[in-house]
């Protein structure tokens, strides 16, 4: 892991910011967060009042992972629907990737919060392509995830989404013949299990590390993994060690009503 106190680093973080904000720094102050499970991270404070966060990692390791988690931040933003943290800068210096992010000051998650993060979920699952997939390849946390347009979301979901994580678990023995086999009866399935909808625009990582409530009880989704998928997808994510409030999906389906076999999909 990258150590943060790196004072090459720091020296090229202080340059960035002051050129990003146009001002002199008369302090600048680095707080360790904790670190994720790939990236280290930590709370920068400017001239002793102005805040943001910083994530680092390898330029080599995960190429160009911060550069794409940028682009769908961005994305998600210019709909205008629910928020996520501006970016401020994203670069590379001595081997590291740089993402610079403004600091999102923890509220409270009130039953409006939940119902609000239904609500602009469901409104940005309604953004549409003509095909699912996205422009282009990201990550999924540590993951490379391809992204290629396809008409068929089965099709993709085949090949870009089951295919290559079989693959990599094939690879690590981590299936056996007869496990590959019920994966090769599950793709003949898959045409009825999820039913036919426009691809629409995911988070792609929805689980409950995913998303911020911000000092107005507000949602804020962070590190997504963007593409045109089936809404299921995101859905089933929410219900990870434990699941979202059931306030959350009261919402959701008031707006966007489930499939009506979305317990088979999850």
């Amino acid at each position: 892991m990258i150590q943060i106190v790196n004072s090459s680093i720091q020296i090229y973080i202080n340059q960035l910011v002051s050129e990003k904000l146009g001002l002199p720094i008369s302090s600048f102050q680095f707080h360790t967060v904790g670190s994720g499970s790939i990236n280290e991270s930590c709370r920068i404070t400017i001239n002793h009042h102005i805040q943001f966060f910083l994530k680092l990692n390898s330029a080599t390791k995960y190429p160009r992972l911060f550069k794409k988690e940028k682009n769908g931040l961005e994305f998600i933003g210019k709909q205008k629907i629910i928020h996520v943290p501006d970016v401020i800068a994203c670069d590379e210096t001595s081997n590291y990737q740089i993402l610079l992010l403004e600091w999102i000051e923890e509220g409270i998650q009130t039953e409006k919060f939940w119902d609000q993060f239904g609500e602009q979920l469901a409104k940005l699952h309604r953004i549409t392509n003509p095909h699912f997939g996205f422009p282009e390849d990201n990550y999924m946390g540590a993951l490379p995830q391809q992204n290629k347009m396809h008409e068929s979301w089965i099709e993709f979901f085949c090949h870009h989404r089951l295919e290559p994580q079989i693959k990599f678990a094939e690879e690590k023995h981590l299936l056996q013949a007869k496990q590959l086999s019920l994966f090769e009866n599950l793709y003949d399935r898959l045409q009825d299990i999820f039913n036919a909808e426009r691809p629409a625009l995911l988070h792609g990582d929805l689980w409950s590390g995913n998303y911020m409530c911000n000092e107005n009880s507000e949602p804020v989704l962070i590190d997504p993994a963007v593409y045109f998928g089936h809404r299921s997808m995101d859905l089933a994510m929410t219900t990870l060690f434990g699941g979202f409030d059931k306030v959350f999906y009261e919402s959701y389906n008031y707006y966007f009503a489930f499939p009506k076999n979305y317990r088979e999909q999850w």
